[in-house]
């Protein structure tokens, strides 16, 4: 039988598709519990921490807010609106620049970030990165970045 035809949409999962399939869901449950840890200790929610690390660390602090949208891999209209709560709670500005909106972390918002990385560090290392050998993390990484779409 050729690979397509294994493939098809009604057959179900043989027994190792879906053995794959359990592990995939049991590693994403890992993934959620360093988003967990991360709002338990800081109250920094996951979306909140990648606005304020990609704003940190991709354009020391203001971005243009197409750019940010690009690298969070978020549609602009998700991006405008999560922005919007992010800046009722004084953790970023946004200002109209010719051609477009700049976005800024604001003190309190690189006050939010300082006490999150580390809790974000350790929750990775703890959930992710303590259980496999080096070799494996080298594997894996290999493996993820063959899902991946280029440019995300």
């Amino acid at each position: 039988m050729d690979r397509l035809t294994d493939m098809s949409p009604g057959k179900p999962l043989t027994e190792d598709e879906a053995a794959l399939w359990d592990a995939w869901q049991a590693a994403s449950d890992a993934l959620a519990q360093v988003n967990t840890d991360v709002t338990r200790e800081t109250g920094v929610s996951e979306p909140d921490l990648l606005v304020l690390m990609r704003l940190h660390d991709l354009g020391g602090g203001r971005l243009r807010q197409s750019r940010l949208a690009t690298a969070t891999g978020w549609h602009r209209s998700r991006l405008s609106h999560h922005l919007r709560r992010m800046q009722e709670r004084g953790l970023v500005d946004r200002a109209e620049a010719s051609g477009g909106v700049d976005v800024s972390l604001t003190t309190m918002g690189r006050a939010a970030l300082l006490r999150a990385r580390p809790v974000h560090a350790a929750a990775v290392r703890r959930h992710l990165v303590a259980p496999l050998s080096a070799r494996d993390r080298q594997r894996l990484r290999a493996i993820l970045e063959r899902l991946t779409p280029p440019g995300s």
